[in-house]
């Protein structure tokens, strides 16, 4: 008898349903791979939102994350361990930033960036206080706390959670003009993705991340730039950013960081930015804790390599090839950079998450958005060969 429709159903009965997970229940998992209760593998194309960057259960990470099991878990920021200032330092380093501020969750980053941005922009730039504006682009995907909620336009997101946190413009991602003619003497910040991935893996017109940085420079405005899903090796590169030589002001990072082991996240910048706060305004009590940094830390060397990077930008270019492959053959269109794709399937032959359900069937993970479309985003331990069967199994159920 197989143990998935009741596992599903324990899983159900005592939970809020604020996700619609696909009916499959996992229990181990090693690389790309997944295993559920039945026995049954699955290719992971999801990788957790790029929380998996490294695969699941990479051995140096496991390996870190066992040795710190066994001597320290938890200080709190009351004390120093001696796991931070190495994390601190080489993530500094590998930003090339002066100061790092860590925190645990996504959305924990990029409120802080939020109040660092606030901060900056009253005590440096000397914005009439309690008028600070930061400028936001229509897609965004930044966390779902109710801040951030409070300048998204994904009514999923944001309807009935009011009233809302002022403070936010909107303009369309991508327009410069638009972002441009938002900027006013209050405006701090900047905040963008440089590719958004909860709106379907949209990158930005050619030239338009190099303009965000020429605007706020000559504004004196902080381009503050979400990485927590395209950082970190996702596209080909560290940074999303880096595709066209842009340097932001403040990384927001996360995901990737934690090696798919524990919740990391971190705030990057230099000290005429981040040097703005000081003790009591700011804090996390697990932020920072020794697990997390020891794990964090040998994420942070792994990508000093520059290997990751490299699988990403070679396998990718295999994986978009694949996928280009298909249009017109059930895709309309494929979008992305490196190993991340959003794909817009045809709506006359099914639902995005019709074909995230066909591909369970078959044996790949993937994640619908926005109606039509679903995201690829797969470990970079992936291989060739899983490439392609992933492309071949979304071609079968393109098929029909």
């Amino acid at each position: 008898m197989l143990r998935t429709p009741s596992a599903v159903r324990d899983a159900e009965r005592h939970t809020a349903h604020n996700y619609h997970p696909l009916p499959v229940v996992i229990s181990s998992a090693e690389g790309a791979w997944l295993t559920d209760v039945d026995g049954r593998r699955y290719l992971d194309c999801l990788a957790g939102y790029s929380a998996l960057n490294f695969g699941h259960r990479h051995p140096k990470l496991i390996e870190a994350a066992h040795a710190q099991l066994d001597r320290l878990t938890l200080t709190s920021r009351a004390f120093i361990h001696d796991q931070f200032a190495d994390f601190c330092r080489e993530l500094a380093a590998l930003c090339g930033k002066d100061l790092v501020l860590p925190m645990n969750t996504g959305a924990e980053a990029v409120e802080t960036g939020i109040k660092v941005a606030r901060k900056w922009g009253y005590q440096v730039k000397g914005v009439t206080p309690g008028q600070a504006n930061i400028v936001v682009a229509e897609g965004n995907f930044h966390g779902r706390t109710t801040t951030i909620v409070s300048f998204s336009t994904d009514e999923d997101a944001r309807a009935d959670f009011g009233p809302y946190t002022p403070g936010f413009t909107v303009v369309p991602y991508g327009d410069l003009d638009a972002l441009t003619a938002a900027i006013d003497e209050n405006t701090v910040a900047v905040l963008l993705e440089p590719i958004q991935g909860e709106q379907g893996v949209v990158v930005p017109p050619e030239g338009y991340l190099p303009g965000v940085r020429r605007v706020c420079t000559e504004r004196n405005v902080l381009f503050v730039a979400d990485e927590i899903q395209s950082g970190l090796g996702r596209t080909g590169a560290t940074f999303a950013c880096e595709h066209e030589g842009v340097e932001p002001d403040m990384y927001l990072l996360g995901k990737a960081l934690g090696g798919g082991i524990v919740p990391v996240s971190a705030v990057a910048a230099n000290r005429d930015v981040l040097g703005v706060l000081q003790p009591g305004q700011h804090g996390s009590t697990f932020g920072g804790n020794p697990l997390a940094c020891a794990v964090a830390t040998e994420v942070v060397r792994l990508l000093a390599t520059g290997e990751f990077q490299r699988r990403s930008a070679e396998l990718g270019e295999r994986l978009h090839a694949g996928l280009r492959g298909l249009i017109g053959k059930g895709l309309v269109a494929v979008r992305g950079r490196g190993l991340w794709a959003g794909l817009d399937i045809d709506p006359e032959l099914m639902t995005g998450r019709q074909a995230c359900e066909r591909l369970m069937e078959r044996g790949v993970l993937a994640k619908d958005t926005h109606g039509s479309t679903i995201r690829l985003a797969p470990p970079l331990v992936i291989t060739a060969d899983e490439i392609d069967h992933a492309v071949a199994q979304l071609a079968a159920v393109l098929a029909g």
